[in-house]
């Protein structure tokens, strides 16, 4: 028997050539797991290591969090496709310099275009449509995107913005006033080693505070001749120098690993669908009365988990023998279950169900369109917008032409944040060739319409 195990150890799906099993419901210990999940305390303890007279933080477990989550992105293909969408719905259809007039009487914006060449070539060019992708990427994959600032020989201003592949980045415990080191080197996870293969860079960061006071600080000090770097980070983890991606908590609650062992197993399970006889449904409360985690606890973790996956799987196979085979062809099972006094539900009650010779108990089956579903939520992206609704059930939506242009609209109006984190950097560059606060830039954005408007899209800014 094939058992799918969660990461404690308790069995999600089963199946053999003849049964298919899954556990319902939800475990006894769910709140405090919950609890545990949503409070992680213990991750809030930074680590460092000295390095050259730095004070190393480490960006995760093992000092190796961005090739971890690069790997976990690359495997699960609707994550990466989320993530390639919100990346290209922050970015629109590109930059737009203009100057806010006044305001209507609804609130919207009067712009007046800024008719400028030297600023339009700025915006529509390469560096700034590679600095704008390339940020947005690691911004979004990881929570956290250092963007070098380039200045000129003379050092009178910013003539360049250059991403810093967060994989070969980390950060040093930061001063008093936010101030840190970027430390960029191809040797993460390991500590860098200066040799002629691999010379770390060490550039200073802007202070998070008020990066444009430092930055005519060290203007008027005549400090602007070396590089510098501006640090875009999604500040909603709480986390003030590796902020936490916006996809996290589907990794932690098992949603990305379900995405990507489901449809695993649901290729074997086609290939024993003509012999499955039996769909089993195992209440979670039960294996944590069975097989309860604390029995275990004189094992270390991992020892601990193996000898449960074991137990479990023993069992299992005990329970298919009894089930299966022509000597118990008329032979009973018997389970137990218990009523909840206070609402009168039948809990912990398993549900057998005989199979024609042709699974069709489909809608049972926990299939990766629900974890799509889950982890296109955690990215706060509609499923409809990609049509990826489920017919019915808990995800049902309509996926119509309406429901999906209403879905787009809100994840605009809800990327302002971001696209005004990541023009920050610009901004500071504008400011440093003149160009005052009355300059603004907004993003362009192609809206579909509906047909009787008499055009197919349309054109706004924001």
């Amino acid at each position: 028997m094939d058992i799918l195990f969660n990461e404690e150890g308790t069995p999600m799906m089963m199946q053999s050539h003849m049964i298919f099993g899954e556990s319902t419901g939800r475990p006894d210990n769910y709140e405090v797991k919950k609890r545990n999940i949503l409070a992680p305390f213990e991750s809030l303890r930074t680590t460092y290591k000295e390095w050259n007279g730095h004070r190393l933080l480490e960006w995760g477990g093992d000092n190796d969090f961005p090739r971890t989550a690069a790997k976990v992105v690359s495997e699960t293909s609707v994550l990466n496709t989320g993530l390639r969408f919100l990346r290209n719905l922050t970015l629109g259809q590109g930059l737009f310099a203009c100057r806010v007039t006044g305001y209507d009487e609804k609130g919207n914006e009067q712009l007046q275009p800024i008719d400028d060449p030297q600023l339009t070539a700025l915006l529509n060019g390469r560096m700034i449509r590679r600095y704008t992708e390339r940020a947005s990427r690691d911004y979004f994959k990881f929570g956290c995107s250092p963007v070098e600032l380039i200045p000129d020989a003379k050092g009178q201003r910013i003539v360049g913005l250059n991403p810093i592949n967060a994989l070969y980045s980390r950060f040093t415990v930061p001063d008093a006033v936010g101030r840190c080191k970027c430390i960029v080197s191809g040797c993460w996870p390991d500590l860098p080693a200066t040799t002629e293969d691999d010379t770390p860079r060490v550039l200073d960061t802007l202070m998070d505070y008020d990066p444009q006071l430092e930055y005519d600080t060290r203007f008027l000090l005549d400090k602007l001749k070396q590089p510098l770097v501006y640090a875009l980070r999604d500040s909603w983890s709480n986390h003030d120098i590796y902020s936490e991606p916006v996809w996290l908590p589907a990794y932690i609650l098992g949603w990305i690993d379900i995405a990507q062992q489901v449809p695993k197993f649901l290729k074997k399970a086609y290939k024993n669908q003509i012999t499955w006889k039996w769909h089993v449904q195992i209440p979670y409360s039960f294996w944590d009365r069975k097989f309860p985690i604390q029995d275990y606890a004189t094992l270390p973790k991992e020892a601990a988990i193996a000898k449960r996956k074991g137990d479990i799987t023993k069992y299992m196979d005990k329970m298919e023998e009894n089930l299966c085979g022509v000597e118990n062809a008329e032979k009973p099972l018997m389970t137990m279950y218990a009523v909840n006094e206070a609402n009168g539900k039948v809990e912990e009650e398993w549900k057998i169900q005989a199979l024609d010779n042709k699974y069709k108990g489909g809608e049972n089956l926990v299939t990766s369109a629900a974890a799509n579903s889950e982890i296109l939520f955690t990215l706060g992206v509609n499923p409809n917008v990609f049509g990826a609704g489920m017919p019915g059930g808990t995800y049902a939506g309509n996926q119509g032409g309406s429901n999906i242009r209403e879905a787009f609209l809100v994840n605009i109006a809800n990327a302002w944040v971001d696209r005004q984190n990541l023009l920050d950097p610009v901004y500071l560059m504008l400011r440093s060739w003149g160009y005052g606060e009355d300059v603004q830039l907004r993003y362009r954005n192609t809206i579909l319409t509906t047909l009787d408007t008499g055009a197919g899209t349309q054109k706004t800014l924001s």
